[in-house]
């Protein structure tokens, strides 16, 4: 049994490591960049807005870095000329097409400032001010630095130093730019500050083929995502600008909370009453436990958690009624109660939306344990152990209600995952914060960081589903061994 919970422990990394890739890329390659600021980019070129804000964003959630592999090293002068004649409308191509060329202007980074430089001497030399003018603005955008570690709670001295420079360097590097309305003479002591700043840190931007190598495998945003996962560490989310780990951490228990008790509720409701149906088998005891089942089944949770609401809650016209809360976790005077009063209080809040999420699966649950158990009762050695007289009780029980367990044991690795994502509409409904929420919002705002951290972990949830499935059929059924 250990070697084979071992064997199937590293088969599960191969295992997580594709799906990642593949959840990544989805989420990467899909269209649109979050965080794009709105408005007519020219504009921005003559200085009624800044793209600043945008272009922190993007460095600090490495978005204009490649998805899995780097060739920027590799780029060469006319590639860069032509997306700056496409965004300079020096040649006639259409709004998207312009829009791609900016994107793809900023994604480059520093790895376009020496083919920037090249191509903006070549403009002030053949007197070509409108080439001119879009190179330098995209010079004082792509030469800046991003800070190290910029989320660093606790950073050292020497990291505070180094960030105060690239930070004071980057300052400067956006005071070369112009407005296009702008004095000639201007332009030219601009073009020349870029000229003589670029002669002093030529070194910057020359790489060795190590460096290449390096470049090519690692400055990616597959490859950045993962040298922090390892460390356990999911990134900031985009829209809050919180850490990821401890915001699941925070919501994860609410889902935790109603999901499993949900989850344990219902197993231990659908499997009394699935192996009554099978012993009752076409009774009219049977027959209206299935139609009551079913109705049950039927009834959409988002109505029946309104019905709840009004009849039940305190808001309830019927005075009598009000036995639960409106909604929420914790009554607002949770702080002051000791840690009974406040698991009783938590407990008092679940009940009507634990009810909700608990009455659909019974149908499902239950008629899955009737069918394993109808199929156990017929076997060879249930006729054996009745033969031998053993009381019915001891049959059913000890006998053939292990062996029936199997069909709802399997749907252990679906149901799994559904406790990271919880119920969106029964957390809704009830005010509940839980991971339900968090996805769809952070779906709707594209905040990748959260969407990547949740569906990894469901993933973790869905292997070791499979996994405890296997274990708990070595448990329930002795035929089956693991070597």
């Amino acid at each position: 049994m250990t070697t084979y919970i071992l064997r199937r422990l590293l088969i599960m990394i191969p295992t997580f490591l594709g799906i990642s890739v593949i959840l990544f890329l989805v989420l990467n390659l899909a269209p649109g960049r979050p965080g794009k600021p709105q408005g007519d980019t020219a504009s921005e070129l003559k200085g009624q807005t800044t793209q600043e804000s945008y272009r922190i964003f993007r460095e600090q959630f490495n978005l204009g870095k490649p998805t899995l592999l780097n060739t920027y090293f590799a780029l060469s002068t006319a590639e860069v000329e032509t997306r700056l004649r496409i965004f300079a409308q020096i040649v006639s191509v259409s709004v998207s097409e312009r829009i791609k060329a900016q994107d793809e202007l900023e994604d480059y980074g520093s790895y376009a400032v020496p083919h920037l430089v090249e191509v903006l001497q070549s403009a002030t030399t053949h007197h070509d001010a409108k080439l001119r003018d879009v190179a330098v603005y995209f010079l004082s955008v792509t030469a800046q630095r991003p800070l190290v570690d910029p989320y660093n709670s606790a950073p050292s001295a020497e990291l505070t130093k180094r960030n105060h420079a690239i930070d004071s360097e980057n300052s400067k590097l956006r005071l070369l730019r112009y407005p296009l309305d702008a004095p000639e003479s201007q332009k030219i002591e601009i073009v020349r500050a870029w000229q003589t700043w670029f002669t002093h840190n030529r070194d910057r931007f020359s790489y060795s083929f190590t460096e290449k190598v390096s470049i090519f495998f690692t400055d990616t945003r597959f490859a950045k995502y993962w040298a922090n996962l390892v460390r356990l560490d999911f990134g900031i989310s985009l829209v809050s600008k919180e850490p990821v780990f401890e915001t699941l951490l925070r919501k994860l228990r609410y889902s935790l909370g109603l999901s499993v008790g949900s989850l344990i509720l219902a197993y231990l409701i659908a499997i009394p009453l699935g192996v009554f149906s099978a012993v009752r088998r076409d009774t009219t005891a049977d027959r209206s436990l299935t139609v009551g089942l079913f109705m049950l089944y039927s009834l959409p949770s988002f109505f029946v958690a309104t019905l709840l609401l009004y009849f039940l809650s305190q808001g309830s016209p019927f005075e009598s009624l009000r036995l639960f809360p409106t909604g929420g976790w914790q009554s607002q005077n949770a702080a002051q109660m000791t840690w009974f009063e406040q698991m009783e209080d938590i407990a008092w809040h679940l009940v009507l939306p634990m009810f909700c999420m608990t009455y659909g699966s019974l149908a499902a649950l239950s008629r899955y344990m009737r069918s394993g158990l109808l199929e156990v009762i017929q076997s060879d050695y249930i006729r054996t152990a009745r033969a031998k007289g053993l009381p019915e009780m001891s049959v059913i029980g000890k006998h053939a209600m292990r062996n029936g367990l199997l069909p709802i044991l399997t749907l252990l690795a679906g149901l799994l995952p559904a406790v990271l994502g919880g119920s969106v509409i029964i957390e809704y409904i009830f005010g509940i914060p839980g991971m339900g929420l968090w996805a769809v919002d952070a779906i709707y705002q594209r905040d990748y960081n959260v969407i990547m951290a949740i569906e990894l972990l469901s993933t973790v949830l869905v292997l070791f589903g499979i996994l405890l499935t296997d274990l708990s059929y070595a448990l329930v059924d002795p035929r089956i061994r693991y070597s």
